[in-house]
């Protein structure tokens, strides 16, 4: 099979023939349709993330089901599936409080990816998906079988970015209606926060970028107002939306510690501000205590929407297909394998929401 390596960080990635073991038990084994390019396969290529190489990135997947090992119940060969890298055991303590998108546990294929290069080395798989390749061998809970009609494309973008940015606002925050929210960065994640937001009730919606074409996508998916940060203060402007108090929620969905704080200074008194992008792991930030202590404000993150995802895809899918959630507008274009480095650039360049790799 194929597969797109990252042999050095900040380096273009290399097709090539790799092998791929059998799925062991509780694993299955995945014929990839589609994956799309998060910014945060991005980072893991440029090396923002550290980890070992070589390197294959991708999570962002849908496929059909090809093999099957010991002991899988829930899917079954020729199953069409959305691929996440969340993973659950169902036993551990944050499994068994609601919290599966934590899950604690530990598996033998965190340390034996599947894929092995032509010497048999071993290549790291970018949080246990490794969606750049033809095949990919996951856990069962890391799978969720999805309706036959459902467009594998769309579907793919279920298994991370829009599930990150809706359930930001709908799972982490809970956004009550006619709240005023936040979101800084209107790209695939950003977007699917604004949606998230939009079909909570909240009002207004503002919508934070540099880029004017991606502010006019936020209005598409349901922003009520846009700010451009390149041409105007963005804080005093967040301030002027909010008469004067800053928001109640505010969702960081960029990874830039600078984003972070000009976020912080957005809220308003009792605001919570939602860290979702993802930073260099080098990245600190600095700032006074004083400004959440008077104002009882809230600083925290939120994991991959805080999704519960057996439950959540088939939601999202239902949603989908009734018209209210938006995700064919999220994608600007599809590339063959061999072109992931130009697909990957594009991205880069801002010129997509996402660009999906079809196989």
């Amino acid at each position: 099979m194929k597969a797109a390596i990252c042999y050095e960080f900040g380096k273009p990635l290399v097709v090539e023939e790799v092998d791929i073991d059998p799925p062991q038990k509780g694993e299955v084994k995945v014929k990839l349709a589609a994956t799309a390019i998060c910014h945060s396969d991005i980072h893991d290529i440029r090396g923002d993330l550290g980890g070992e190489l070589p390197l294959l990135p991708g999570h962002e997947s849908a496929g059909y089901v090809e093999e099957v090992g010991e002991g899988v119940t829930s899917v079954r060969p020729g199953d069409p599936v959305v691929v996440s890298l969340l993973s659950s055991c169902g036993s551990c303590r944050y499994c068994r409080t609601g919290r599966s998108h934590m899950c604690s546990a530990t598996w033998p294929i965190d340390k034996e990816s599947r894929i092995r290069d032509k010497k048999g080395q071993y290549i790291r798989k970018s949080v246990r998906v490794g969606g750049f390749a033809e095949y990919v061998i996951v856990l069962e809970s890391q799978v969720v079988k999805i309706p036959a009609d459902m467009l594998m494309d769309r579907a793919s973008l279920l298994a991370c970015g829009v599930i990150t940015g809706f359930g930001a606002v709908v799972n982490r925050a809970k956004v009550e209606v006619l709240s005023s929210c936040v979101i800084i960065g209107t790209g695939g994640v950003g977007l699917n926060a604004v949606q998230g937001a939009a079909i909570s009730g909240a009002y207004p919606i503002i919508a934070v970028d540099v880029s004017d074409s991606k502010l006019k996508a936020a209005k598409s998916f349901g922003a009520t107002h846009t700010v451009n940060a390149a041409k105007q203060d963005p804080v005093e402007a967040v301030k002027e939306l909010t008469d004067g108090v800053g928001a109640d929620y505010v969702f960081i969905t960029v990874g830039s510690t600078d984003a972070i704080l000009q976020g912080i200074f957005m809220s308003g008194p009792r605001g919570m501000i939602v860290i979702v992008g993802l930073p260099k792991f080098t990245d600190t930030i600095a700032f006074s205590p004083l400004f959440f202590i008077k104002d009882e404000r809230m600083l925290t993150g939120s994991y991959m929407g805080t999704t519960e995802l057996q439950t959540a895809i088939p939601k999202m899918v239902e949603l989908y297909k009734a018209g209210i959630l938006k995700l064919d507008e999220l994608i600007t274009g599809r590339y063959s394998l061999g072109q992931i480095n130009e697909a990957i650039e594009s991205v880069e360049r801002g010129e997509a929401l996402r660009n999906v790799i079809m196989f």
